[in-house]
């Protein structure tokens, strides 16, 4: 093939020589080796818990170790689900209970979605207020709150409960949302570092047209921020999506008890001594499973916008 240059010449393109296939090192077998077991150490426990799921209850205790379903089953599902007899669940090993799924799922979409709303909310305002604004004394602010990162969330837990309970709002949502909604230090650290690299070009202009800070942070920086505003979305939704602790603290009215709670109040209802082991493990991929989702169809943002943001 001829390449022309000029007028009257010409060079003759050289075929591009095939690569040549990578040598399996020994570092490289090992680095590979070390993956595949770390894989298998994180993905066997999710394999263990499918495997009892699917498994007839009374059949488990003669083939503990087995790797594959004892007497494959759907039953746990369906005694999960609500849609087995009581007489077909006990045939199976099952207790008998049931859960109000339908129930306990929006408990939970409640919870996970407004806090969310408002953690995403109150801390973008902080992080502008402490990455676009300038006032006396903002580092020191920012320097005291951002300390709360390094204060282990148990050592709130009581404060927070006599707070809630003072106030009137055990088993209700207010009660459940109201102490971590108002402040997050991750997500004030997270949003202020990304905020910190924008452009203040565009604020500026905004500024000689007359905007205001209110009119400057709706207009312009929260839409400049919709990615690392997506993830952290996805976080805190994630974390309250599976918190327990603080719901079992707070709740005992199944009105109000998450789809975490559900797996102790499955259990606590089963009249017989011996627990129903399909039956929870089906419980707890049930609860598990929306969250398995969000995190295959955005993880590789999560991933992104962090790298972005500059957390190294």
């Amino acid at each position: 093939m001829a390449v022309t240059l000029a007028p009257g010449r010409t060079a003759t393109a050289q075929p591009r020589s095939p690569k040549k296939p990578r040598r399996l090192s020994p570092g490289r077998i090992v680095a590979w080796t070390y993956l595949g077991i770390v894989v298998l150490v994180t993905l066997f426990p999710f394999y263990w818990i499918l495997r009892t799921a699917l498994s007839n209850n009374y059949k488990l205790a003669t083939h503990p170790s087995s790797p594959l379903p004892v007497g494959f089953t759907w039953g746990a599902f369906e005694r999960v689900l609500g849609i087995a007899s009581t007489a077909e669940a006990q045939a199976q090993g099952g207790s008998g209970a049931t859960l109000d799924i339908a129930l306990y799922l929006r408990n939970s979409l409640i919870y996970a979605s407004v806090q969310t709303v408002l953690i995403v909310l109150f801390s973008a305002a902080g992080a502008y207020a402490f990455s676009r604004l300038h006032w006396r004394g903002r580092n020191l602010v920012f320097n005291i709150l951002i300390t709360a990162l390094m204060v282990p969330s148990v050592f709130t837990l009581l404060p927070n409960f006599v707070f809630v309970k003072d106030l009137g709002l055990t088993n209700t949502f207010a009660g459940l949302i109201l102490p971590g909604a108002l402040f997050q230090a991750f997500t004030l650290f997270f949003l202020r570092q990304f905020m910190l690299g924008l452009s203040t070009e565009v604020e500026e202009a905004a500024i000689l047209d007359g905007a205001g800070p209110l009119r400057i942070f709706f207009r312009i920086i929260l839409p400049m921020s919709s990615a690392p505003i997506a993830t952290v979305s996805l976080l805190m939704f994630v974390n309250a999506w599976n918190d327990y602790f603080w719901p079992l603290l707070i709740t005992n009215s199944q009105d109000v008890q998450p789809l975490t709670l559900a797996l102790g109040v499955f259990k606590q209802s089963s009249p017989q001594a011996a627990p129903d082991w399909a039956g929870l493990m089906a419980a707890a991929l049930v609860a598990a499973l929306p969250m398995l989702l969000l995190f295959v169809a955005f993880g590789k943002r999560i991933v992104n916008s962090i790298g972005f943001s500059g957390l190294k």
